[in-house]
């Protein structure tokens, strides 16, 4: 992780003695902005150590998440114009992507449904890995494990919305597509900057790459001649920017600021955030915490607990209620079938829900 973001963390303990508030004015968001933003962190969070929880009492088969980009994916998810159709914004998503859906509205059961394949996941029918959503309703398109297919898709649904652009700038939709550090090693990746920003044709999408310094095993050092991976977007006159992915409030700005420049323009933008992986890749790699890493809901629960905006008892209780919702979502999942033989061709071919298998 970059030097440059690496904070102090302030210590509950050391914040409930505080008397003074501090004279962090959080980029002038709104209280029960930054208060919604801390509470959609901790569900994330909670969620994801369930997630892990159920792996390794053998409950399912792989894990793979976002612990430590929540201060990134929450504010993404609480700026996306979610409905269905090219009136509304487009989300093309990688597998850490629970922190903009529980942002969404994605509820803890519908998480480890699809964790657990049980039959009554609504993203796969119980038929793919944790954190590969698909949710129609909210123009979610379904999360592959190709590394970024997705980057070129967004461009598609991008071409399809422009259509939709309107001098009402504020209602036009866009796309908004994530990915990872070692995955713009993609021919996917390239091809996405190239139909983003071809002259007169530009594209309203917001390309996004969450750098957290790994792929897999591999260090970002020595893979990347480039100093950052948003100077390959301004090489192709995209506005790019990097910011520290793990300050939910220089996200939220910076997300807010370039989704306004893409709505207004029609034209493509591109953000690097900086973010921490907390639990290693995925279950391969043992999913074990990392303490080197910057945890980025700590430091920003250690800020709102200065700034007097929640007490150590709030905080203890946000937590202990999103625990006790994962227990239950978790037993309520624990007791609902896996998928069955007949249902193998579901969501795969149009009008196939009531085919038989054996037929194709």
């Amino acid at each position: 992780m970059a030097k440059a973001i690496k904070k102090k963390i302030v210590s509950k303990k050391s914040d409930s003695k505080l008397t003074v508030k501090s004279k962090d004015n959080f980029g002038g968001l709104d209280k029960n902005l930054l208060l919604t933003m801390h509470q959609h962190m901790v569900k994330t969070r909670v969620l994801e150590e369930r997630l892990i929880k159920i792996y390794r009492a053998g409950e399912s088969f792989f894990w793979i998440g976002g612990p430590g980009e929540e201060a990134w994916g929450v504010p993404v998810g609480m700026l996306v114009n979610k409905g269905r159709g090219p009136k509304f914004d487009y989300v093309h998503l990688h597998y850490r992507c629970s922190p903009t859906l529980v942002a969404m509205g994605v509820s803890m059961l519908d998480s480890i449904r699809l964790m657990m394949n049980r039959s009554t996941d609504t993203s796969t029918g119980g038929r793919n890995f944790s954190n590969h959503f698909s949710i129609p309703e909210w123009n979610v398109a379904p999360v592959t494990s190709p590394l970024e297919v997705q980057y070129p898709m967004a461009c598609g649904t991008a071409h399809a919305q422009k259509r939709h652009h309107t001098k009402n700038y504020k209602n036009n939709p866009i796309s908004v597509v994530t990915g990872g550090d070692a995955g713009t090693a993609e021919g996917d990746f390239a091809s996405a900057l190239i139909l983003a920003s071809r002259r007169g044709q530009e594209l309203p999408v917001l390309l996004t790459v969450q750098n957290n310094k790994w792929g897999i095993s591999t260090s970002y050092e020595g893979q990347h001649g480039e100093n950052f991976i948003a100077d390959r977007a301004r090489a192709f006159n995209i506005k790019s920017q990097v910011i520290n992915g793990n300050d939910p409030v220089e996200t939220y700005l910076a997300v807010k600021e370039n989704m306004d420049y893409i709505r207004l323009t029609g034209k493509p933008a591109f953000i690097e955030a900086m973010v921490s992986r907390l639990y290693g890749h995925s279950s391969a790699s043992g999913a074990n915490a990392d303490p080197n890493e910057l945890d980025p809901l700590k430091t920003f629960e250690a800020r709102l607990l200065k700034a007097g905006l929640i007490t150590e008892k709030d905080s203890e209780k946000i937590w202990a209620e999103f625990e006790a919702e994962g227990v239950r979502a978790t037993e309520i999942a624990r007791a609902e079938p896996q998928p069955t033989v007949d249902s193998i061709w579901n969501n795969t071919f149009v009008g196939s829900e009531n085919a038989d298998w054996r037929n194709f």
